[in-house]
């Protein structure tokens, strides 16, 4: 065999994969969690209160300036739903799977850099240049994940999707932290507020794209690409085999039923991940005790540089236990985190309460999402992995919203913040009550058989 032919287990194209992820989690922690949002809705409400008006015109629409990014990001996820499916298609069936990952990454990057002009009367701008560059997020994270079964041996895959996960919390945790300390710092040494967060939101963009060039450099592509049949174009090859895929994936019962499961639980870690920072910001603590933001700032910052030794960890029990047994281990602690959370958080103790839980949450959130990953690449057929992991990443960003919408209902019927947290444990109940019924070993099976009939 050819010492140019892409083998799985290199360690030099692991590192340039798991870069991939230290690059754009730049992007979910310093543009997703901590500066836009504010930011936008800042913006926004200014402009407001100029007009002499509660909200703000976009495109001829009132918005609430508050609401306007949510709708936004809400847009993004739907637009993702619809054309993931088809990009993992085209990338599958033309064997560009390496060069569609540059491209959204790369389109993705220089959105994000256009952040920085995100100012004054240009609020909705934000909203913008988010949609489209969640979208390119998105797509590139399909290509990106559809690789590990390329790049990784079956017995290694939970290892390497963990190593994955941990470089991005490390490589997102690092820039957000600098990020931090020169928001806090900036007019010190003379830099406006407002500039010192375009700055942050630009060099999200700049951090993304940079060290993408070491995965462009490592990561190799994998068979030649495939030409276009005469008279056709990649769209419409792309919803063909789409079609051909949905047809044929009742071959595969036991793939579906994870999926399903996956639906549900990663909704739960999801939700109490984008709730957290809302419930512990509220006056919820007996005696009207509420943690400073500087507390909540620190907990984040905590998370991401636990959860990168979680991540590992998670690995290292996943080989010990088994992958499926391992996300089940770590579904029964979200669901004892979401209890405790409903339960605890009282008096004067709160700040060291939050700070323990902050610590579980990201022992376990990197690693139940790094094993649930690498858990279906054993479950997808040889040579349609972007298309099935479309899928998968659709099922995260397409039911995203009903763990959201079941914690708002609960707070609105019961009033208060506690019970809607405790709600969320239907899903962790649910992922523990399906999870077990997935025969992993038969799913296995199921796609050996089928990858033997097609190369027949």
């Amino acid at each position: 065999m050819s010492s140019n032919t892409p083998q799985v287990n290199d360690k030099r194209e692991i590192f340039g994969w798991a870069m991939y992820d230290w690059a754009n989690s730049a992007f979910s922690t310093t543009i997703g969690t901590v500066f836009l949002a504010p930011y936008v809705a800042a913006l926004a409400r200014t402009a407001a209160e100029a007009a002499g008006t509660d909200t703000v015109s976009f495109f001829g629409i009132p918005v609430a300036p508050d609401s306007f990014l949510p709708y936004m990001i809400s847009l993004s996820v739907f637009m993702q739903v619809l054309f993931l499916p088809v990009l993992g298609a085209i990338a599958d069936y033309s064997n560009m799977r390496k060069q569609m990952m540059r491209v959204f990454a790369t389109f993705g990057a220089i959105f994000t850099i256009l952040l920085f002009f995100v100012t004054g009367s240009l609020w909705w701008l934000g909203g913008v240049l988010y949609l489209f560059a969640n979208l390119a997020f998105g797509a590139a994270i399909v290509f990106y994940n559809a690789y590990l079964p390329d790049i990784a041996s079956e017995e290694e895959r939970d290892r390497v999707s963990s190593y994955g996960w941990a470089m991005g919390y490390l490589g997102g945790g690092l820039l957000l932290a600098f990020n931090l300390a020169f928001f806090i710092f900036s007019e010190d040494i003379g830099v406006p507020t407002e500039m010192a967060i375009r700055i942050n939101l630009a060099s999200a963009g700049i951090w993304w794209l940079g060290f993408s060039f070491i995965t462009w450099k490592r990561l190799r592509s994998r068979g030649a690409t495939r030409a276009l049949p005469k008279n056709e174009t990649y769209l419409g090859v792309g919803f063909k085999q789409l079609g051909k895929t949905i047809k044929e994936i009742k071959s595969f019962p036991e793939t579906l039923k994870f999926l399903v499961a996956y639906f549900l639980y990663n909704d739960g870690i999801q939700t109490v991940i984008a709730v957290s920072s809302t419930f512990a910001a509220a006056p919820l603590i007996q005696g009207g005790l509420e943690l400073k933001t500087e507390t909540l700032t620190a907990v984040i910052l905590m998370i991401q540089f636990v959860a990168f030794g979680g991540a590992l960890l998670w690995g290292k029990l996943a080989k010990w236990m088994g992958a499926k047994q391992s996300v089940i281990l770590s579904l029964v602690i979200w669901a004892g985190v979401v209890i405790y959370a409903y339960a605890g958080l009282k008096g004067e103790n709160v700040v060291t309460e939050f700070f323990i839980l902050g610590i579980f949450i990201a022992l376990v959130m990197g690693g139940s999402q790094a094993i649930s990953r690498s858990l279906f690449a054993q479950m997808i057929p040889d040579g349609k992995e972007a298309e099935y992991y479309s899928f998968y990443e659709i099922s995260e960003r397409g039911t995203s919203w009903i763990g959201p919408l079941v914690f708002g209902l609960a707070n609105q019927m019961f009033g208060s913040l506690r019970p809607a947290l405790l709600s969320l444990i239907f899903f962790f109940i649910m992922g523990l009550i399906l999870l077990p019924f997935v025969k992993v070993d038969k799913a296995i099976a199921d796609v050996k058989s089928y990858d033997a009939e097609q190369a027949a």
